[in-house]
């Protein structure tokens, strides 16, 4: 058993800063990650960092643009918080050596960016979570923070109390990939869960293979509910045949959306008359699609990004990183010709329940990057709000976790902020399917003391991996691709309640067959099959959750639209969808968006652009 005051659970953005902050004040804090930290998702982050530094801009502005773009979901407590820490974050970012992209007076460039009304998007190249990742990572080298690398965390130490919010976690359960080692990781303070997005719910997407959702997952079946599952950003710039992301940076800079028939769509049909191009994410991918489902895509899949009119000279300082995945994956050379595009999955907006200082409602457990809601995206996020969020977020958990002195959080947190119970009509029953005895799927139970928690965690995680290791079954990549099939079928961009119907009932299929799962490979050294086999486990829970949140909420708001719902019902609406795993059973109540904020109070607007 390993044990530290701070247990930091995956090692990108938010992981990094959460256990820089941790060590700052005190604590003895280690990382325990999948990926070694520079090998993180948060690497392949390409726009920007928004942040209010410009003299003629404010983080109130920052902080309005960012409710505009939620429309009206997030809640705005963790707005304002947002917007008020980001520049101190950027600044604190620069003193530790980040390579900022600079003006010629030597100020930190920044650019615009969709959504937003002021240009606050600092940013380094097109490869500004790359630098961001390996600043931070000096960083957690230079404080001795201990590292526990290509350790996969597959389960939580939580008592075992009734109520979710009288749950204490004790640590967190480990598989050592390159041993095969099973072993507990005990924290006396806090488990800081910080393991991004689950994009693998879909097969095009911008995630990588890793971004399996194994933080909301492992929380969710520990009693925390999850949040605004059913908002999902579809980025409107990745490349057809990969999903590998074109950053946002390159409409920032200029580049310009046409159709089949060279009509700059964004204008000329409507969509967006002021903004165009960079209207907010959710707008724009809309477009893309309808443009291609009226004829006018391209072979009948994409539409064409041209940043040609920029020049040689400023493609190369500003996007000189798109130039070669363009060339790499597509074979076009986007000095001579514009570029294929189409909208792939990006990012979760919904995720763990917590508040503004990372806590979820069981004690000793925290949230904080993409894995996390607080709510600051609603159900929309802008552009260049993911990486702040990373590092004022994951700093404030961090900071808690340690013991430090901080304000009360005015977010709620857990079932008792519970304003509605809610109910939806599904095909088939959703959660867990009989035999939920099997330590394959089984949650388990747990005992009151923190070693016995632990101690019969481990346990349970042996027999769950030597079971999958020893018995004859079907290979989970079958049961993966059915998953990422149907998702990507009838919960995309755009929804229709037979779609969701459809997706519920192939998520229970494939449920049933992931009882029967095995594993071929019975090596302990680097068992990726094993590994991905636990993570599938993860990506069903998630897919499900998402198709549940999505056939609840009868209303178009932000990136969630319905085909049978096309209006915004603030009447009904204005309220978080909350997901609770009970035994095995999704339970689904209502929690009120908080719209008074620390200094005005947001009035839901018609969202235009």
């Amino acid at each position: 058993m390993h044990e530290h005051d701070v247990i930091v659970v995956g090692a990108g953005g938010a992981g990094l800063r959460a256990a820089i902050a941790a060590h700052e004040h005190g604590a003895d804090v280690a990382l325990v990650t999948k990926l070694h930290p520079v090998r993180s998702h948060t690497g392949a982050a390409e726009g920007g960092i928004n942040a209010a530094l410009h003299e003629e801009d404010s983080w109130e502005l920052h902080a309005y643009d960012t409710m505009k773009g939620s429309d009206y979901l997030g809640d705005a407590p963790a707005i304002d918080t947002f917007a008020k820490d980001a520049p101190g974050e950027v600044i604190q970012l620069e003193h530790w050596g980040m390579p900022f992209s600079r003006e010629e007076d030597g100020t930190v460039s920044q650019r615009p960016f969709g959504g937003l009304s002021f240009p606050r998007t600092t940013y380094a190249g097109a490869e500004t979570g790359h630098h961001l990742l390996h600043t931070m990572y000096e960083q957690v080298v230079k404080r001795g923070i201990e590292v526990y690398d290509e350790w996969y965390v597959t389960n939580l130490a939580v008592t075992g109390h009734d109520d979710p919010e009288d749950r204490e976690c004790h640590g967190c359960v480990a598989y050592d990939i390159k041993t095969g080692e099973i072993a507990g990781f005990r924290a006396t303070q806090g488990v800081i869960l910080a393991t991004g997005g689950p994009g693998q719910v879909y097969d095009h997407t911008t995630n990588a293979v890793a971004n399996t959702g194994d933080g909301p997952a492992m929380a969710y079946r520990a009693g925390v509910p999850l949040e605004d599952m059913e908002f999902v950003q579809f980025h409107p710039t990745t490349l057809p045949s990969t999903g590998v992301l074109i950053s946002e940076g390159v409409r920032g800079e200029g580049g310009i959306l046409y159709n089949a028939e060279e009509e700059r769509f964004m204008f000329e049909h409507g969509y967006a008359n002021n903004e165009g191009e960079l209207a907010s994410r959710d707008v724009v991918s809309r477009a893309e699609l309808t443009e291609v489902n009226d004829g006018r895509g391209i072979e009948d899949e994409y539409v064409h990004l041209d940043m040609r009119h920029l020049g040689e000279e400023r493609i190369l300082d500003r996007l000189e990183n798109i130039l070669h995945l363009a060339e790499d994956f597509e074979g076009v050379d986007g000095l001579e010709e514009p570029m294929p595009v189409k909208p792939g999955q990006h990012y979760e907006m919904g995720g763990i329940e917590c508040n503004e200082n990372g806590e979820t409602c069981i004690s000793g457990l925290y949230a904080a990057g993409e894995c996390a809601c607080v709510s600051l995206h609603g159900s929309n996020r802008l552009g260049g709000n993911a990486l702040p969020e990373l590092l004022v977020f994951g700093a404030r958990a961090g900071r808690h976790a340690a013991s430090a002195d901080m304000a009360e959080a005015e977010v709620p947190t857990g079932p008792s902020a519970q304003s509605e119970v809610g109910a939806v009509d599904t095909p088939v029953p959703p959660g867990m399917v009989e035999d939920s005895d099997d330590p394959v799927v089984a949650d388990g139970g747990a005992v009151a003391t923190g070693d016995e928690v632990l101690e019969r965690a481990v346990q349970r995680e042996r027999e769950r991996i030597e079971t999958l290791l020893e018995r004859d079954g079907i290979n989970h990549a079958e049961v993966r691709a059915d998953i990422q099939e149907t998702m990507t079928e009838n919960v995309n961009v755009f929804r229709e309640e037979e779609g969701l119907q459809q997706a519920l009932s192939d998520i229970r299929e494939a449920r049933e067959a992931y009882r029967h799962v095995g594993v071929s490979d019975p090596s302990r050294t680097f068992n990726t099959d094993l590994i991905h086999t636990i993570e599938t486990r993860n990506v069903i829970d998630l897919a499900e959750a998402i198709t549940l949140g999505a056939l609840a909420r009868e209303e178009f708001r932000g990136a969630h639209w319905r085909a049978q719902h096309q209006q915004r019902k603030d009447d009904e609406w204005l309220k978080h969808t909350m997901l609770q795993w009970n035994d095995g059973s999704p339970e689904l109540y209502y929690v009120p968006v908080i719209l008074e904020g620390h200094e005005q109070t947001y009035e839901p607007k018609e969202r235009s652009y």
